[in-house]
């Protein structure tokens, strides 16, 4: 049975995954009706990685006995000025998320959870992928800056980058 602190604390990173969900939803968005279709592709695969993490966290309270919750959620930011401000931004969402996941790690550690802990270490790991892919992205788009056939360039290894990734759900 899971301890009621530590499903709240993963509740609230429920929500956190939704809402990343949505957030990299609105970016494709933008994306796609801004010239960038390889970049839409790219966030709207990231999208529907982020809702397989929300559900994996559904799951996993659901099953250790508890009951998971859905919170209401603001809108996401829906406007950005260019492809490096989109890109700044979702590392600076991966960030936090990382921060969030080490949060709830340490609540699974002061309520000595090793079960859900060692659970939390897949998303600790993710984290780190997801943070060094960011950091990959916007290395290449610093590199071309605003030349427009570089940026064509980027939008179609960012086609490539979801082309070449796992399906979501097989990890």
């Amino acid at each position: 049975m899971i301890k009621k602190t530590v499903e709240s604390a993963i509740n609230e990173q429920i929500k956190r995954e939704e809402f990343s969900s949505r957030l990299y939803l609105s970016m494709a968005i933008w994306c796609e009706s801004n010239g960038f279709p390889g970049a839409a592709t790219f966030l709207y695969r990231q999208s529907d990685e982020e809702r397989m993490h929300q559900l994996k966290l559904v799951h996993y309270v659901n099953d250790r006995g508890g009951k998971a919750a859905l919170m209401s959620l603001s809108a996401p930011e829906a406007n950005f000025g260019t492809l490096k401000e989109v890109f700044e931004q979702v590392m600076e969402h991966e960030r936090y998320i990382t921060s969030s996941i080490n949060d709830l790690y340490e609540v699974t550690l002061n309520e000595k959870d090793y079960t859900t802990g060692n659970f939390l270490q897949w998303y600790i790991t993710e984290q780190i992928e997801e943070e060094s892919t960011m950091s990959t992205i916007l290395d290449k788009i610093s590199l071309v800056g605003s030349d427009k056939s570089g940026m064509f360039h980027i939008d179609k290894e960012l086609s490539a980058m979801s082309a070449a990734a796992p399906a979501v759900g097989a990890e």
